[in-house]
């Protein structure tokens, strides 16, 4: 899976293990996946930003975040984790009254691995793997011609869930030329995510998106 004999093998073992079976151990902390997530979460993000940086050299700031942030959702995440086969070999409960496997389990695991090489084989090792196992299961070309509809997911996962969701221009700021606008998401009276933008239309997807970070719907 990794493409080469792991030098430390205990550290790929610790990135399949799921908070759900960790081991309680000094001042509380547990011996889980979840330290290298967040190492694996920062080179995954990195190694892909640079990877953008260098296809598309006259595309600005916010098309390269946008198109990241498609790449590294959990959603794109899981899919490639079920694709290399983690979900055969990832340590968690599977078994009792409260059993649940939350649906980000797979890509968590994921960019745990990608700590684990890190830690392992250094950044260039771990440059390739992400490259050559992550990266090569997208299609970027057509990833960005396919527009994200955060505002239709926001709605539809209220409709789904029988909430009153709401969206509130919050103000209009700048002048005749320049425009900012601040609108706001109240899902059942209660502000859930705001999102700013040239446009009333800009700024209601962009509260969508973080609406639908925050409830992970991404």
């Amino acid at each position: 899976m990794v493409g080469s004999k792991p030098l430390n093998i205990e550290l790929y073992a610790l990135a399949l293990k799921h908070a759900s079976i960790a081991d309680e151990v000094v001042h509380g902390l547990k011996i889980s996946n979840e330290r290298l997530e967040y190492l694996g979460d920062a080179f995954l993000g990195a190694i892909i930003a640079e990877f953008l940086y260098q296809k598309f050299p006259y595309r600005d700031e916010g098309f390269l975040t946008e198109t990241r942030s498609r790449m590294v959702n959990r959603e794109a995440l899981n899919e490639i984790a079920r694709k290399i086969g983690l979900q055969k070999i990832i340590e968690a409960q599977q078994s009792g009254k409260n059993f649940q496997i939350h649906k980000s389990i797979y890509g968590d695991t994921l960019e745990a691995m990608v700590g684990a090489i890190y830690m392992d084989r250094g950044y260039a090792f771990t440059r390739n793997f992400v490259l050559k196992r992550i990266v090569i299961h997208f299609d970027v070309d057509d990833l960005i011609t396919t527009t994200a509809n955060y505002k239709s997911k926001i709605i539809e996962w209220s409709q789904k869930e029988s909430k009153v969701i709401e969206f509130s221009t919050v103000s209009v700021t700048g002048n005749q030329r320049f425009k900012e606008f601040t609108v706001e998401i109240l899902v059942d009276r209660t502000s859930i995510a705001t999102g700013k933008g040239a446009t009333k239309k800009k700024a209601e997807q962009e509260a969508a998106k973080a609406a639908c970070e925050s409830l992970s719907l991404l």
